[in-house]
């Protein structure tokens, strides 16, 4: 994060930091304990059930090429949901180059493994302030990236099988409640803004953006998902080498698994909770114990390496491909 990194030290070099205060710190020792908690829980069950994973592991027959295809498709559907987010930044006129929104994205992403789940969208509004993006477009476009991937995944995860996730009717009636919110959404921008600016005590001023932009970023987020399944297919086929069930189990297991792990605010990454998750549905598919854990422990490594490796490339090897001339005037509104 090297441009985004010296863009947060020479703000912070330039005013005095106020002291956390003691709400922002007990939340976040909140954070940390539950974070523990859950993750030991984990750990503990994982821990007295290992015999069975272990005789999963002596029975498992790789399959590389498998794995090798799962990883193209993860790394395809990443540049659909890039390509989704420049859609929603098209939407207020602005046009980063892709190769730009990818490494932006990438390296924001890695916000997500730090408790909280504001990190990545910190990261995001202070790297796209370079490409001419103001700091409240930036936080919305972020934002509404996140409602939208998040309900329409949810959604997904219903259709595909919400059987398999013991998912209540309230569950379901407060998605569907909060889809034609996010719908009403685009129309509202501006209320939004000023309201938040009355409580920021700034002026912040949101355009409206076209409810196309809105129909085509859920196309494409479903479309994501719907990639998403199909990799895990075949990631589950690549380390036990076999994949019995239906696609729509996949699709339903991994969006439900994740989407639990990333609404739970207080857990990084949803470490612990998706793993949870991820165990309790496939044994509901039909997966025996120890495969169920087994296919748990090396998604969390695979897809942990996936999300790590392209922004380290970035960082290593890639530059943004213009300068933009006003650079050095784009820090924060006072």
């Amino acid at each position: 994060m090297r441009d985004g990194t010296r863009t947060i030290a020479e703000s912070e070099a330039g005013a005095q930091e106020p002291v956390t205060p003691p709400r922002r710190r007990v939340w976040r020792v909140i954070q940390v304990v539950l974070t523990a908690i859950v993750v030991a829980l984990v750990v503990r069950t994982l821990v007295e059930e290992w015999g069975a994973v272990r005789a999963a592991l002596e029975h498992a027959h790789p399959n590389w090429l498998a794995l090798a295809a799962s990883g193209v498709i993860v790394l395809a559907t990443y540049a659909l949901l890039i390509e989704t987010w420049r859609v929603l930044l098209r939407g207020w006129q602005h046009d980063i180059p892709f190769v730009d929104a990818a490494r932006i994205w990438t390296i924001s992403n890695l916000g997500k493994y730090l408790p909280g789940k504001v990190w990545s969208i910190t990261a995001l509004v202070v790297m796209t302030r370079q490409y001419g993006v103001s700091a409240a477009e930036g936080a919305a476009t972020s934002v509404l990236l996140t409602l939208i991937n998040t309900l329409v995944g949810f959604v997904v995860a219903i259709v595909a099988g919400a059987a398999l996730l013991q998912l209540p009717a309230a569950a379901v009636a407060v998605v569907a409640a909060l889809a034609v919110a996010v719908v009403a959404t685009p129309a509202a921008l501006p209320r939004i803004g000023v309201a938040a600016g009355r409580v920021l005590g700034r002026p912040i001023v949101l355009r409206p953006l076209p409810h196309r932009v809105l129909l085509i970023s859920a196309v494409l987020t479903a479309l994501a998902w719907t990639m998403y399944g199909i990799a895990f297919r075949l990631f589950v086929l690549g380390v036990l080498g076999s994949a019995p069930g239906a696609l729509r189990d996949y699709v339903a297991v991994f969006a439900g698994s994740y989407l639990l792990g990333f609404i739970a605010i207080f857990s990084p990454a949803g470490v612990g909770v998706r793993e949870g998750a991820m165990k309790f549905a496939l044994e509901r598919a039909g997966f025996a114990l120890g495969p169920a854990w087994l296919v748990v422990v090396a998604s969390r490594l695979w897809l942990t390496a996936l999300e790590v490796i392209p922004p380290l490339l970035f960082l290593a090897f890639v530059r943004r491909s213009r300068p933009f001339p006003h650079d050095e005037d784009q820090s924060p509104a006072r």
